[in-house]
């Protein structure tokens, strides 16, 4: 049994005629904008309707995961969880053959109409174990992405991860792979505040799942630990960063990350986070440390040879025109080198124009002291890139923050005046590299080189806005950098505070140039509207509510009430605002005053007792309010009073002559506080005909 949709075959044959897993109605809203628009529109509409579900099925920044696999035209490939199709296009422009197999038939469908015009894809939907048995056993690539963690419920059983790898393992070819994608449980941004994928809690992972739930993930030993029960010997560990979903950066064993390097952390979309420390700086540290590996947030581990890139860097949040790969990758005969592949069609012209802007630049500089890494153009049918020389040295971005930590300034003025001689050298030649930031160059004793240099134009730019635009960037990527002496910065490049504020608004332009018209993934963030949260502002806003709900007492034995004569009570409100008070006091006292909070609200008087016997509240002057009753029924046998106070002091007043006081005494009072802002409480309480 089976659906055509375009050049897609849906196999029924296994389905059960119902989706045991579904999303609900934004499974319909996908399905509707996937039969109705193009992907070129995908971008609008998902920054149109600020929605993380469709930023996560349908942003092309999800196929990064896999763009940079090395499969070839003749490779085929199953991908197990294929759901609405987020990789699926990137296989299948890859591969010679793509076979999906996932349990929803809408999801199957959105991915369907999505790749309609691939005729290399079939989807086989329904439960995989009722699926797997007629698959073939030759597949070159297995891909597990965001799946892996779900085997509990694909397989089931005591061993269910062990025993997914060991099916998936009878599928592979001769020297296939298998690709798992994953979060690691001990991720660093689940420690800084991030929420669980899964199950939506803090710390779940790092819990080890106590609240239950079906998925499972794993730190790097687990994921080992799984392989070596499977006999799985021949592995390697690859690091997306900030994550697998929407990845910017793979690092591996043989790349890892810099200092500095992994400073793009706020990139969840899905929910609220807390942001309880800077991940920036802590990274920083767990590099130094050398334990990367056991807090990257997501791993991707490569079942089979390991692949042939060290290092990969995505720049495709941008427009058409300059999206770019860069990796690091190895030839056969182990030597290093840097290339940089365009991402569409339009951006192989950048990519061109770098060997031009290396013979240039070369020109420009030389005999300055400044080496520009050298460019290869490489066209061979499809295959376009541009070949760089791998070059050792550290970037200057490392020393310049090394100089910093250590109260180094005039260490820091050294290197930024050597770098100021260098860039300005031939400042009237006609050509510039607009991009000349401290991380494009690097620094191996005396020999300083340029490795990047793809925003090259042919005009002069003066030296001091090209070092102007480094330090604000530099700056804008740490806050902490801040402890750099900017008066001294202006003053030695001869900049007025109205020069600079130009070159800030011109950064601003060429960002918007690189960028187009779609809204950057950073944008997506406030676009969609969650919210990140500090500790430190809800520890203060917590300390003002203790503050602004601290109960005063006050006791009147003929002289009025007095600060003298109040104490403030230990006993604070529950956290719904309740608050039982039990207040002992001698015979000389006449009058008792409550202030039940230091702010304008709403107070629900529920309850009075004296001695142990209930007070109806509604006794002729018995009580005195500095605020006006909204509401008063009777509830369990007494009278129940509803309050707004639109005064920062509020006050209850209870005349104790009235309650004929004994040698000693116990007034009992039960009510209830929600503090209100001050225009509310006056609208509230102008509405009410009259005072208490």
């Amino acid at each position: 049994m089976t659906e055509q949709i375009g050049n897609i075959t849906l196999d029924l044959s296994k389905y059960p005629g119902e989706d045991l897993y579904c999303d609900g109605a934004v499974e319909d809203e996908l399905l509707d904008i996937v039969r109705n628009y193009s992907q070129v529109e995908y971008p609008q509409i998902i920054e149109q309707r600020k929605s993380w579900p469709l930023l996560y099925h349908l942003s092309s920044l999800r196929e990064n995961i896999v763009d940079f696999i090395p499969m070839i035209s003749g490779d085929k490939v199953l991908e197990v969880g294929s759901g609405c199709g987020a990789i699926t296009g990137a296989l299948a422009r890859k591969a010679g053959s793509v076979t999906c197999v996932d349990l929803s038939k809408k999801r199957s469908m959105i991915n369907a109409y999505r790749h309609s015009d691939y005729d290399n894809i079939t989807i086989h939907v329904g439960n995989f174990q009722d699926i797997e048995p007629d698959l073939p056993r030759d597949y070159d690539y297995i891909c597990l992405i965001g799946v892996f963690e779900y085997g509990r419920g694909y397989i089931g059983g005591d061993r269910p991860y062990e025993e997914f790898l060991r099916i998936l393992a009878g599928h592979l070819a001769p020297e296939g792979r298998i690709l798992i994608a994953i979060e690691n449980k001990y991720g660093l941004k689940y420690f800084a505040g991030c929420k669980e994928d899964h199950l939506g809690n803090y710390f779940s992972g790092i819990e080890n799942y106590q609240d239950g739930g079906n998925a499972r993930t794993f730190s790097r030993r687990g994921l080992e630990k799984i392989f070596a029960d499977c006999g799985i010997s021949e592995y390697s560990f690859y690091y997306p960063y900030p994550d697998y979903k929407f990845m910017t950066t793979v690092f591996s064993d043989l790349r890892g990350p810099g200092r500095g390097e992994l400073s793009n952390n706020l990139r969840n979309y899905d929910r609220d986070r807390m942001v309880l420390f800077d991940e920036k700086t802590a990274f920083d540290g767990i590099v130094e440390e050398d334990l990367f590996s056991v807090f990257a947030n997501s791993y991707m581990a490569v079942i089979g040879k390991p692949l042939p890139v060290q290092f990969v860097k995505y720049s495709n949040d941008r427009a058409g025109e300059y999206r770019i790969r860069t990796e690091i990758c190895l030839d056969a005969q182990g030597r290093r080198s840097v290339r940089k592949y365009p991402l569409t069609e339009e951006a192989r012209e950048h990519v061109r124009r770098m060997a031009w802007a290396c013979e240039e630049l070369t020109r420009r500089y030389q005999g300055s002291g400044l080496s520009v890494n050298r460019c290869r153009l490489v066209e061979q049918g499809d295959d376009c890139y541009a070949e760089f020389e791998f070059v050792p040295g550290r970037p200057l971005t490392e020393l310049l923050d090394e100089c910093l930590d250590k109260g180094d300034q005039e260490g820091f003025w050294r290197y930024f005046q050597r770098y100021l001689e260098l860039i300005g050298y031939h400042e009237q030649y006609p050509v510039t590299d607009f991009d000349l930031v401290f991380s494009n160059l690097l620094v191996d004793g005396e020999n300083w080189t340029l490795i990047d240099y793809e925003w090259t134009f042919e005009k002069v730019v003066e030296p001091r806005e090209l070092a102007f635009r480094a330090v604000y960037c530099y700056l804008l990527e740490n806050e902490k950098r801040n402890r750099l002496d900017l008066d001294r910065l202006l003053k030695t490049l001869e900049i007025t505070e109205e020069q600079a504020q130009e070159y800030r608004e011109k950064e601003g332009k060429f960002q918007r140039y690189v960028e187009g018209k779609s809204a950057s993934m950073a944008a997506m963030r406030e676009i969609i509207g969650n919210k990140l949260r500090s500790p430190q502002e809800l520890i203060r806003r917590q300390e003002t509510q203790e503050e602004l709900t601290r109960i005063q007492v006050y006791e009147d034995s003929g002289e009025g009430y007095t600060e003298n004569s109040s104490r403030f009570l230990e006993q604070a409100y529950d956290e719904n605002g309740h608050v039982e008070l039990e207040l002992l006091f001698h015979d000389n006292v006449r009058r008792m005053r409550i202030d039940p909070a230091m702010d304008c609200g709403i107070c629900n008087i529920m309850e009075l007792r004296f001695n142990g016997e209930r007070v109806p509240l509604n006794m002729p002057k018995l009580l005195t309010l500095n605020g006006r009753v909204i509401r008063s029924k009777t509830e369990d046998g007494g009278i129940y009073l509803t309050v707004v106070f639109p005064t920062g002091d509020p006050n209850i007043s209870i005349d104790i002559d009235r309650l004929h006081p004994g040698a000693e005494n116990i007034l009992y009072i039960r009510l209830e506080y929600m503090r209100i802002p001050p225009q509310m409480a006056r609208d509230v309480a102008g509405a009410v005909k009259k005072w208490f």
